[in-house]
C-alpha cells in the first residue's frame, strides 16, 4: 500500500512538496526521536558514565529543541525554510558523531543540543512550515501524508540504528548516516522546497495568481498580537491539550514494551509496538479524511483522545496476559498516536489569522515538547517508587495506567473547553 496516493492532479507542485516533506520527516524523526534512546545505550556501552547523567542528557536534547521550535518562524522568515532545513541537517548529523566520541560529559551535553537543534526545522513545526503554504483546504490530508514520514521513520531507524551500531560501531554509523541524511536533505531543500506557491500560483491544485489563497478560518479569528497570545483561551486549550496529550502518550510507549516483554517475549513484543506504529498511520488517514470537510476539529481532536483513553483502560484492565484484549487496546491506543502531532497544527489554522498559524503552532509543539521530555522519567517514577512502597507490581502499573487515562482525558476536556461558541442569533 503506498503512503503517499496522490493528493492533487499530477501536475501540481504541492504533491512533490508532500512527497519532499515525508523523506524530511523520515529523517527527521528517525534520527532526531527515535534516534537518542539508542544513543543512550551505546554511549552506555562505551563509557563508565551513570545511567542518570546520559539520561540527562537525552532530555536536554527534547528542551534545547523546544527552546529551538519556539524562534522557528524567526529563523523561516530570516533565512528562508529550505536553508533552515538543510542547516538543521548538518547539525543534527553533527550532533550524531558527537553522541559517538563524547569522552567528557559536558562534551555529551554539547552533542544533545546539537542534535536538539537540528531537529527542530525537521521535526512536526518544521513539516507543517513546509506544507502550509501549499495547501489550505487538503491541508489536513497533506499534513497526515508527510507526519507518516515520522512513523516510517521509527519502522526504519529504530531496528538500524542498533543493528549498525553493532557491526560497524557507533562513530562509523553516525558518520554513515549523517552523510545519508544531510546528501538527501540538502537535495530536498534546494531542488523542491526553494520553490513556492506564489511563484507557481498554486495552492490545492487551484491557480491562484492574483492574489494568495486565504484559508477558511472561524469567526473571531483576528490576528493575535504577540503579548496577548499567551492570554489567549485558544491557544492555551490548544496547548494544553497537546502537551497533555503527548505527555501521556510518550510515557506509555516509553514504557510499553518493558511491561509487555516478560509475558509475551521480546520478539512479539516488537511486532506488537509494530501493530501501534501502523495504526498511527491509518489514524493519521481517518482523521484527515474526516477534517477535510467542515468538521469540527476541536471535537474530532478530543475524540481521538477518548479513543487512546480507552485503549488504555483495555490495556489497564486486560495485561498482556489476555493477548487479544490487551492488542485491541494496542489498536485503540495505536489510532491517535499520530493525530497528537498532526491534528493541532489543523486546528489552529481555522482558529488563528493566516499570519499567526506558523507561530501558534511553534509555540504548541516547542510547549508539548518541553514538557514529554521528562514524560518517561516521571510516569516510570510511578512504577518504581510504588514497588519501592511495598506496593504489588500490579497495583504500582495500576496507579501507571490510571495517571495517563486522567491526562488523556484532561487532554479531551481542555480541547473542548476551548471550542467558540456560537454567535446568538
Amino acid at each position: 500500500m503506498s503512503f503517499l496516493p496522490s493528493t492533487q492532479p499530477s501536475n501540481f507542485y504541492g504533491d512533490k512538496v508532500v512527497r519532499a516533506a515525508f523523506v524530511v520527516a523520515l529523517f527527521g524523526w528517525g534520527v532526531g526521536f527515535y534516534g537518542p534512546p539508542v544513543f543512550l545505550h551505546a554511549v552506555l556501552v562505551r563509557t563508565d558514565w551513570s545511567l542518570s547523567l546520559v539520561s540527562a542528557a537525552v532530555t536536554f536534547h527534547f528542551l534545547f529543541g523546544a527552546g529551538v521550535i519556539a524562534c522557528l518562524p524567526r529563523i523561516h522568515r530570516r533565512f528562508g525554510i529550505p536553508a533552515a532545513t538543510t542547516v538543521g541537517s548538518l547539525l543534527l548529523a553533527a550532533g550524531v558523531l558527537g553522541w559517538a566520541t563524547a569522552i567528557e560529559p559536558w562534551q555529551l551535553f554539547v552533542a544533545a543540543m546539537l542534535t536538539g537543534g537540528g531537529w527542530a526545522p525537521l521535526g512536526a513545526a518544521g513539516i507543517n512550515a513546509i506544507i502550509a503554504p501549499w495547501f489550505v483546504e487538503k491541508r489536513p490530508l497533506a499534513l497526515a501524508k508527510a507526519y507518516n514520514g515520522a512513523s516510517v521513520g521509527g519502522l526504519v531507524f529504530s531496528p538500524t540504528w542498533a543493528v549498525l551500531i553493532d557491526r560497524a560501531g557507533f562513530p562509523a554509523t553516525a558518520i554513515m548516516v549523517g552523510l545519508l541524511m544531510v546528501a538527501v536533505v540538502m537535495f530536498i531543500a534546494t531542488r523542491v522546497l526553494a520553490r513556492t506557491p506564489f511563484a507557481e500560483g498554486q495552492v490545492d491544485g487551484k491557480m491562484q495568481i492574483n492574489a494568495p489563497a486565504t484559508p477558511h478560518f472561524s469567526e473571531g479569528a483576528a490576528s493575535v498580537l504577540r503579548p496577548v497570545l499567551w492570554k489567549e483561551r485558544r491557544f492555551l486549550t490548544l496547548a494544553a491539550a497537546m502537551s497533555l496529550g503527548l505527555f501521556a502518550q510518550i510515557g506509555l510507549i516509553a514504557q510499553l514494551f518493558s511491561l509487555m516483554a516478560p509475558s509475551t517475549g521480546v520478539r512479539l513484543a516488537g511486532g506488537i509496538m509494530a501493530l501501534a506504529t501502523g495504526c498511527a498511520m491509518a489514524g493519521r488517514f481517518i482523521m484527515a479524511r474526516l477534517l477535510s470537510g467542515r468538521a469540527d476539529r476541536r471535537r474530532a481532536a478530543a475524540a481521538s483522545y477518548a479513543v487512546q483513553a480507552l485503549g488504555t483502560i483495555l490495556l489497564w484492565v486486560a495485561g498482556p496476559e489476555h493477548l487479544p484484549l490487551f492488542i485491541l487496546g494496542i489498536v485503540l491506543f495505536g489510532l491517535g498516536i499520530g493525530n497528537a502531532t498532526s491534528v493541532p497544527p489543523v486546528i489552529a489554522q481555522t482558529e488563528f489569522a493566516p499570519t499567526d498559524v506558523a507561530r501558534v503552532v511553534a509555540r504548541i509543539v516547542a510547549l508539548s515538547q518541553a514538557l514529554y521530555a521528562f514524560a518517561p522519567a516521571v510516569l516510570a517514577g510511578l512504577i518504581v517508587v510504588g514497588a519501592g512502597d511495598g506496593a504489588s507490581l500490579d497495583s504500582a502499573t495500576g496507579r501507571y495506567f490510571a495517571v495517563i487515562f486522567a491526562l488523556q482525558t484532561v487532554a479531551a476536556a481542555c480541547m473542548l473547553s476551548g471550542r467558540t461558541r456560537p454567535a446568538l442569533p
